[in-house]
């Protein structure tokens, strides 16, 4: 599975930052830049499930699998789907909410969900399982830990628009910086006049660093 991400994360020359090995399955850590293209995301996400579905099929016809094993890579899959961050269903999640909305709230939106999602399976199935809970609460810890550094994350979104040159073929026009978009570039619209995006946030920054 993780093999399918770091394939596709080395298509893109993604940086690899760290490969984690958990109860669930692993996670692989890029240390790539929040403004990355969707796509991008969306593909190095799917490659993972995509991988793992592959690889059992070919082992499935090399192999005579016991039942416990097929029922173990059924559940890691469908688990790992749960739009739970930092699971490949948040990812997928993730990629459709920044299309639909702007980067600040599809983050806080994506949290949310998570949060929900990590409520509904300890209601229903980890309060049965101790494994389950444990890992449950390690999610929600990584979910409290994203939405405490939110703030944090937002600004690095900002910083990564002024310091590097995106070429984002569509354009909004937006009022400030809480309506910026993940795919595209903006004109911020001051006293009937438009302001280009570096401008704007190298304002904002100014503002920042004299409070």
């Amino acid at each position: 599975h993780e093999l399918g991400h770091i394939f596709a994360g080395v298509l893109f020359s993604w940086k690899i930052k760290e490969v984690i090995i958990l109860p669930f399955g692993g996670l692989t850590v890029f240390n790539n830049l929040i403004n990355t293209s969707l796509f991008e995301q969306f593909v190095v996400t799917l490659m993972g499930p995509l991988f793992q579905v592959v690889f059992y099929l070919i082992i499935s016809h090399l192999f005579v699998l016991s039942r416990s094993v097929v029922y173990y890579n059924f559940v890691l899959l469908v688990f790992n789907l749960l739009p739970i961050y930092p699971l490949d269903g948040s990812k997928f999640l993730y990629v459709f909410l920044c299309l639909l909305f702007p980067f600040k709230y599809s983050h806080l939106i994506l949290i949310f969900i998570s949060f929900l999602f990590i409520i509904f399976v300890a209601i229903f199935v980890g309060h049965f399982d101790l494994l389950i809970f444990l890992i449950l609460l390690f999610l929600f810890f990584k979910c409290f830990n994203e939405f405490r550094n939110h703030y944090i994350i937002f600004n690095k979104f900002l910083y990564e628009r002024f310091n590097y040159n995106f070429s984002f073929s569509h354009v909004k026009f937006v009022k400030g910086v809480n309506g910026m978009y993940l795919w595209c570039r903006h004109l911020f619209l001051i006293d009937k006049e438009y302001i280009t995006e570096k401008s704007f946030i190298r304002k904002r920054f100014d503002i920042d660093s004299k409070l």
